[in-house]
């Protein structure tokens, strides 16, 4: 489950990256409002449980692991990344840009959120050798 929920995000924060968050420069001035307000609630829908599930299953594994228990850890530590980000950079942009589209939020949203999609791509492998050396994570 660890490593599916993990892999599962990082392909959908790689996906915002490059694309979604970019187009976003491109909805225009009439429709922004809306855009951005279903935004938030479509993207909650798709991440929310995958989220949840991974943050519960790092837990467990920093909590019961002995054998790679370094590497729990370490993922560990790339998520609270994850979520502090989320909650301290990327909710203020969105926020913002929720009351209108603004290029200094966007371009703010766009840098921060690198922050996301490089720890989530990192923690592939961390979770990908959990699974090799016990077979679950």
């Amino acid at each position: 489950m660890h490593l599916v929920a993990t892999a599962f995000m990082a392909g959908v924060i790689v996906f915002v990256q490059f694309v979604h968050y970019p187009l976003m420069a491109h909805i225009g001035a009439s429709g922004y409002v809306e855009y951005q307000s279903r935004h938030g609630v479509l993207t909650s829908g798709v991440v929310g449980i995958p989220m949840l599930a991974e943050a519960l299953a790092a837990v467990w594994l920093v909590a019961t692991r002995v054998e790679g228990r370094e590497v729990a850890i370490i993922g560990f530590g790339l998520l609270v990344m994850i979520w502090a980000s989320t909650a301290l950079l990327q909710v203020p942009a969105h926020s913002a840009l929720r009351r209108g589209f603004d290029t200094q939020a966007h371009r703010w949203l766009v840098a921060t959120n690198w922050i996301r999609t490089l720890a989530w791509v990192a923690r592939i492998p961390l979770a990908a050798s959990l699974v090799l050396s016990s077979g679950t994570a």
